[in-house]
């Protein structure tokens, strides 16, 4: 995180005494730069060195719960409910009472999760005294390309909301599901790879952009003044106390709006041409090497696929210009049916120690309502497991039922059994999900289209779903996705009818309902379900109550622990004694010992249940039009590192020693370039862009 080499020294992006490496607002300084690629070697080598036992290929499939369960000794449930939902006495048609309410929260209690080994089918039972979902945010919804299925978008193929399923499976609760914006990223054909084409948003601010004959386009603060220097760029405007840029931050309020190019409308008044670039050549040398160099190359997947094969393609920021596609840092234009969970998108709903209303489950990240990527979930991701960590060391085992074990066995299992000659793979049934979306949950919305939607969906749950077939672990692995992503369709097509009004920050539109933002709805609409049946009900948003007065009386020891205690002993004391104890799992494909260990629960006897004869499974490669990953035979030497590090698993080893891994599934890639950088002999494997996504640069006019 730090600039230790001093390859950045003397930038006004630097603060000289810490080595920290700031953006945006080089006045307020609340936005670090980090070399993001170093992030998750450093979290497996912590990982490692604090004893956590970490479960490879292991996909969770669904959360453990204990029902009537007996109050935890001294956790007031009461208490917590209240402080969680604000419940008031007028709430919306159709939702709990508060004393409802409070009767559900002491009902429902976490008891771990269930899943399932990617590689070779093995179900896991792991009992858990507190559990934390950070599964990130929903995917696939609107967008899908069965083609490249692993540029349909932002993030990896197994970032789908399967955290949102299993907690809706459960009961959780869950808050702005209606809220979805016009799609910015899908590299499986409209847009350019994610920070891969020449803009001034993000990863890119706040590049010099030029037109077509190299005029350079004025930026301008708040208040429309012309700003005549690059280092003007990222200071606030006179009277502004700071400004919001990154992130989720397209359209802040004129209290927060920073300096930014002339409106796209405006240019095209003016005369300017397009197409537009990103001329890095007309800024300074450390704002240059910066963006590309460090936020390219550092940031998300731009280290192989964008950095390095953009200089291996002749790409150098001193003599060419990057060039732009659309008008904004999205890199396309979408149509207004083609939908993403970006801006702040919804998700779990909680309290201040976020836990969700089932006691002992957490939330943190993406699956948090109003999540905001990288940042948020570092924070979040620490303050929910020292919240987690705090509740198992005083809470007990939860019972679980088998019952409902088996029944989670015989849901996973099923693909594998199904008639293979009338079955139907995940890929279709992603796709009709795509476009039902698409057609009944698009950017405007009404009654009539949500329901028809709704009744298509279950439709497809109930006719497509029991004929859904997978030969081997990793295409059930992605039918299970796929099955998540119909879970998380129906949230948000009842959370989107739950809401009788169109909503600007929700970018919600229905046309039924074509009020903005009355002020009876400017409220949280959170829903549940229980047993088949939607639960709403309305929450002020305010329901937190004043920030600073909640987290110092939420975080009272944490607050008095930073104070008497050195960095180095205040971070020690995070973590308590008693955290090995804290959770307990088993496998229940074979015994392995584990029977003896507390929580153990034997595998399902009743193989009837679910299961008619053994399987044999069968893996063979699946082509597409693609070829991403490329082997130097010469050059690499079997050692399969590659494959141990694909996130989305689409490298199996090679059967003969020696020889490289098989690309099995291309079309899933995803094109991180993990695979590249953990490689020990460079040049023996080759990661590269479609030809319909490499962006075009010109030189410097």
């Amino acid at each position: 995180m730090r600039d230790t080499e001093g390859e950045f020294e003397g930038a006004e992006f630097r603060d000289e005494k810490t080595k920290l490496m700031l953006a945006y607002d080089y006045k307020n300084r609340y936005t670090l730069r980090v070399w993001g690629s170093t992030f998750k070697p450093a979290l497996v080598k912590e990982l490692k060195r604090l004893g956590v036992r970490i479960m490879d290929r292991t996909e969770a499939t669904a959360l453990l719960i204990a029902r009537d369960f007996a109050e935890t000794p001294g956790v007031d449930v009461n208490e917590e409910s209240d402080s969680l939902h604000g419940v008031d006495a007028n709430e919306q048609s159709g939702s709990l009472h508060g004393a409802d309410r409070k009767n559900e929260s002491r009902s429902l209690r976490g008891a771990g999760a269930m899943g399932m080994d990617v590689h070779t089918g093995k179900f896991y039972i792991f009992r858990a005294k507190a559990t934390v979902l950070a599964m990130s945010r929903p995917s696939r919804v609107w967008l899908f390309d069965a083609d490249c299925t692993g540029l349909c978008e932002f993030r990896p193929m197994q970032s789908i909301g399967s955290g949102h399923a299993m907690g809706w499976r459960a009961g959780m609760e869950f808050t702005m599901m209606e809220k979805s914006v016009r799609a910015e990223f899908s590299a499986a054909g409209r847009s350019f790879p994610p920070y891969g084409a020449g803009n001034n948003h993000n990863t890119w601010y706040a590049a010099t952009m030029v037109d077509a004959r190299g005029v350079e386009i004025p930026y301008v603060d708040r208040d429309g003044k012309e700003l005549k220097t690059v280092s003007e760029r990222y200071y606030p405007a006179k009277g502004q106390k700071f400004f919001l840029k990154g992130g989720v931050i397209d359209n802040p309020k004129y209290e927060y709006r920073g300096p930014e190019t002339l409106d796209f409308e405006e240019l095209m008044k003016r005369g300017y041409q397009l197409p537009f670039y990103a001329d890095l050549s007309k800024m300074p040398d450390t704002e240059r090497r910066v963006i590309w160099g460090m936020m390219v190359g550092e940031e998300a997947k731009t280290k192989i696929p964008i950095y390095q094969n953009y200089t291996d393609r002749g790409f150098d920021p001193k003599k060419h210009m990057l060039q732009s596609y659309g008008t904004g840092w999205q890199s396309a234009n979408f149509l207004e049916q083609e939908r993403q969970f970006f801006g702040a998108p919804g998700g779990v709903m909680h309290d201040w120690d976020l836990k969700t209303n089932i006691d002992g489950v957490y939330a943190a990240g993406d699956q948090l309502y109003a999540s905001d990527c990288a940042g948020f979930a570092c924070a979040t991701g620490h303050y929910a497991g020292r919240k987690a960590a705090d509740y198992a060391a005083q809470a007990e085992l939860a019972p679980v039922s088998q019952a409902d074990i088996e029944a989670e066995q015989k849901r996973l299992y099923a693909p594998l059994y199904a008639d293979r000659e009338n079955g139907i793979g995940w890929k279709e049934l992603n796709m009709a999900i795509a476009k039902a979306m698409q057609n009944y949950c698009g950017g405007t919305k009404c009654e009539a289209l949500l329901m028809e939607g709704l009744d298509l969906l279950e439709s497809l749950e109930r006719e497509i779903v029991p004929r859904l077939t997978a030969s081997n672990p990793h295409e059930l692995m992605r039918t299970h996705e796929v099955l998540d992503i119909l879970t998380v369709a129906q949230i948000v097509l009842h959370a989107s009818l739950a809401r009788h009004s169109s909503s600007a920050p929700l970018y919600f539109v229905r046309s039924d309902y074509p009020e903005m933002d009355p002020e009876q709805d400017r409220r949280h609409i959170v829903i549940r379900q229980e047993n088949g049946n939607v639960k709403t009900r309305s929450v002020p948003l305010d329901f937190f109550g004043n920030l600073k007065e909640e987290y110092e009386k939420h975080n009272q020891d944490y607050i008095k622990r930073d104070i008497e205690a050195s960095p180095r002993e205040s971070s020690a004391a995070g973590r308590p004694s008693s955290f090995k104890n804290a959770s307990h799992g088993a496998g229940t494909q074979e015994k392995s010992g584990c029977e003896n260990r507390e929580g153990y629960i034997p595998p399902c006897q009743n193989k009837e249940s679910f299961m008619a004869a053994p399987v044999a499974f069968t893996a063979v490669p699946v082509p597409c039009s693609v070829n991403p990953i490329k082997y130097d035979e010469k050059l690499c030497i079997g050692c399969g590192r590659c494959a141990q590090v694909c996130q989305c698993d689409v490298l199996l080893p090679s059967p003969e020693k020696g020889q490289h891994p098989t690309v099995t599934y291309p079309g899933e890639c995803y094109y991180c370039g993990a695979c590249v950088m953990v490689c020990p002999r460079p040049g023996a494997i080759r990661l590269e862009h479609p030809l319909m996504n490499q962006a075009k640069f010109v030189p410097v006019k």
